[in-house]
């Protein structure tokens, strides 16, 4: 079994649903163990280390925490199940991503980088990148970044692609107030019910957003997801809610504020988790270099439909690309899994890039 097995094996049979800690705990005494970097526990739990030095820094990102398992993947001391079969390691986390998380860790102990090479490892990533976010606002600031989420599968199966950018995802919810009154007397009160159809029909008529990126079309969408309103089925409703899932592309929002003209509406954002655009084409370029001389197939350049780590990091003036292990279909799943092999192809993508970074 190799040591890159063995590793991911260790850190997805730790729980991290409700907890980090101990992920953080084992993923920070191996670095301390195995390299001589320059290893750090910030206040919120996040892991980072540094090794080199140069004009320009490249870290390997991954996160630790996973969402929260099925009953089928954990035993009964609430320990997670790993199994391997068929070339693939199962178990929550495997694909998502502590597996790229320990192909990140040996590649940053045996990769010799001509300049700076950081290894970050945040927790709550799966709750809105809260250890992106509070490792940014204390200065985690690297030049450049590969994310290692998914990119495997998207030009072809089993091809481990770079992703050049992603989509965003902004959560907003459209608040109608009316006035109640009988329904015998509909005239007495403000059906806001019908203002929220107003302003979902305002919604149905916006324009997804879209750009390119290298050439890589990205395009978001929008839809009404819920709808929320009424109080018995003879009261004119006083209150309406409707919510709205955007997934915005860089540089583009859908103008949901139009909703605002009509009378008794308000629009509110409750989350809003940015976009990611890799802003230098030589640094996707190496990366892909890399991607290439560690498998036989002819990876590409490509896009992704899922907001990462990467977009807080871009936001932060962060270069990033995205590359990792896990396929379309296999994050969040009861039957989560990840192919060794690829395991071992992002470890070789890795520590081939940290070589080929600033040389």
């Amino acid at each position: 079994m190799s040591e890159l097995t063995d590793l991911t094996r260790e850190l997805v049979t730790i729980p991290s649903h409700d907890d980090e800690t101990e992920a953080g705990d084992a993923i920070e005494a191996w670095l301390r163990e195995e390299t001589d970097a320059d290893v750090t526990r910030d206040a919120v739990g996040n892991v980072i280390a540094r090794k080199g030095a140069g004009e320009s820094s490249l870290a390997l990102v991954g996160h630790h925490d996973v969402v929260a398992p099925a009953d089928s993947q954990t035993t009964a001391d609430g320990e997670y199940v790993v199994e391997e079969r068929d070339g693939r390691l199962y178990g929550r986390g495997t694909a998502d991503m502590k597996g790229a998380v320990a192909a990140a860790m040996l590649a940053f102990r045996d990769g010799t980088p001509s300049g700076e090479l950081v290894f970050a490892s945040f927790v709550g990533e799966e709750t809105g990148g809260e250890g992106a976010r509070g490792a940014i606002d204390a200065g985690f600031a690297p030049d450049y970044a590969i994310v290692g989420e998914g990119s495997t599968g998207y030009s072809a199966p089993g091809v481990t692609d770079v992703a050049v950018a992603h989509k965003g995802r902004r959560a907003s919810v459209v608040t109608a107030a009316g006035a109640a009154a009988h329904a015998s007397e509909p005239e007495a009160g403000e059906n806001a019910i019908y203002r929220a159809t107003d302003a979902v029909d305002e919604i149905r008529e916006l324009s997804f957003p879209a750009t390119e990126v290298f050439g890589e079309r990205v395009s978001g969408s929008l839809a009404v997801t819920e709808i929320d309103g009424g109080s018995g089925w003879n009261v004119i409703p006083e209150a309406c809610e409707v919510t709205v899932d955007e997934r915005t592309v860089p540089g583009e929002r859908a103008d949901l504020g139009r909703v605002e003209a009509i009378e008794g509406v308000e629009w509110t954002v409750e989350q809003d988790l940015p976009p990611m655009e890799c802003d230098d084409e030589a640094f996707a370029e190496t990366v892909l270099a890399a991607a290439r001389s560690a498998q036989d197939d002819d990876p590409e350049l490509v896009t992704k439909p899922h907001a990462t780590d990467a977009g807080w990091l871009d936001e932060a003036g962060t270069t990033c690309v995205v590359c990792g292990a896990s396929e379309p279909g296999e994050a969040h799943t009861k039957d989560e899994s990840a192919s060794v092999a690829v395991l071992e192809r992002c470890y070789e993508i890795y520590r081939d890039a940290a070589e080929r970074f600033g040389a």
